[in-house]
């Protein structure tokens, strides 16, 4: 990205010069009457399309629903490809440019690294972890951040294994790593059987991110309310989680209320939508929007106005591990420190600067 907008202006009072204000990116925006997060989009980023930048970003104060946005509501628009400028609370122009991608170092396990905190993520998950990905991905940088902030005395290492399939179990379920990330968590209050709420204590939220659908612009539908999904397929890819179809009374697939496909990639799903096999993807907002910019479909795939649902990140331990509680206690510690260090945000501006500007 290039943030070549900024100059200083003089002006001449008397004999004095004094330079203008350095123009600024991002800030925060008052709510006005008549407002959606579309046209604000549209007015400050230049796209519409950017709603979900600013509903992720604010979602504390807006909610899950998009639609219920009010008059008077104070939103934080961070800057996105040197945009939106002039805003109050904004950053000096100069000063927003990304910090370059740092190279990945995966420690191997000798014998001082066994005497750490272990932490375990898995590659290819973008943007949130991956190897070749700015920094490893967002979480990965949130982690070792959090965990610096944490400074525990043994000291802690990444480690990266990508056969996800074997994090939960068994390597950390018999504690041959410490801690696994990132991971959703379900509805355990409503569901407390679930494999993960039986099983693992859950960090603080690292990152909220909104699981949009994702359909046809030839094959449009509308999403209201949950009634407005009943009858239709659904798409989302095997290995992908699927509690939120269920969760706060839907009980879409627990009393057939859809019918859910399950192909083995995301672009597989993608080519059901577009054959008419499936009414929508059901995916988190990045990956399907990376998968449109990999494969071409912008011209035929939209994303819907109305988030199917919000999920959330964390850091998670074996409720067996022998330290498991002093274990959640460190990292928590570590990420309310990075949130209020202002680290936490910076991280967080930084990557989504990169993954808008690839979108």
């Amino acid at each position: 990205m290039k943030h070549t907008i900024a100059a200083i202006a003089v002006g001449l009072l008397g004999l004095a010069a004094k330079p203008a204000m350095a123009e600024t990116c991002g800030g925060s925006y008052t709510v006005r009457p008549g407002d959606s997060l579309s046209t604000i989009a549209d007015r400050y980023y230049r796209n519409a399309g950017m709603w979900s930048a600013i509903h992720s970003a604010n979602l504390d104060t807006i909610g899950p629903k998009p639609d219920q946005i009010a008059a008077g509501m104070k939103l934080s628009l961070a800057c996105l490809d040197g945009l939106p400028v002039g805003l109050a609370g904004g950053v000096e122009v100069t000063n927003v440019q990304p910090t370059s991608a740092g190279i990945v170092r995966i420690q191997p396990a000798d014998a001082p690294v066994a005497k750490r905190i272990n932490l375990l993520t898995g590659d290819d998950f973008a943007p949130f972890t991956a190897k070749n990905a700015h920094n490893g991905g967002l979480l990965t940088e949130v982690v070792q951040s959090a965990m610096t902030e944490a400074d525990p005395e043994t000291g802690f290492a990444i480690h990266w294994v990508d056969d996800r399939a074997s994090h939960l179990d068994p390597l950390l379920s018999n504690a041959l790593l410490d801690l696994g990330f990132p991971w959703y968590q379900p509805d355990c209050a409503t569901a407390p059987d679930n494999f993960r709420c039986r099983n693992f204590h859950f960090s603080d939220p690292m990152f909220e991110l909104l699981i949009l659908l994702f359909r046809d612009k030839q094959r449009p539908f509308a999403f209201n309310a949950d009634s407005d999904i009943e009858g239709k397929t659904l798409c989302r890819p095997s290995g992908y989680f699927t509690f939120d179809l269920d969760q706060n009374g839907r009980r879409w697939l627990l009393d057939d209320k859809i019918e859910l496909k399950r192909p083995r990639t995301v672009k597989d799903c993608f080519d059901m939508v577009l054959a008419g096999e499936a009414d929508a993807v059901a995916l988190n907002e990045f990956t399907g929007r990376a998968a449109i910019e990999e494969h071409g479909f912008g011209d035929r795939i939209e994303a819907v106005p109305q988030p199917l649902s919000v999920a959330s990140l964390h850091v998670v331990v074996h409720k067996s591990h022998p330290e498991a509680e002093e274990m959640l206690a460190m990292i928590n510690d570590g990420l309310r420190g990075i949130r209020k260090s202002g680290g936490y945000q910076a991280i967080i501006e930084d990557h989504m600067a990169r993954i808008w500007a690839e979108f």
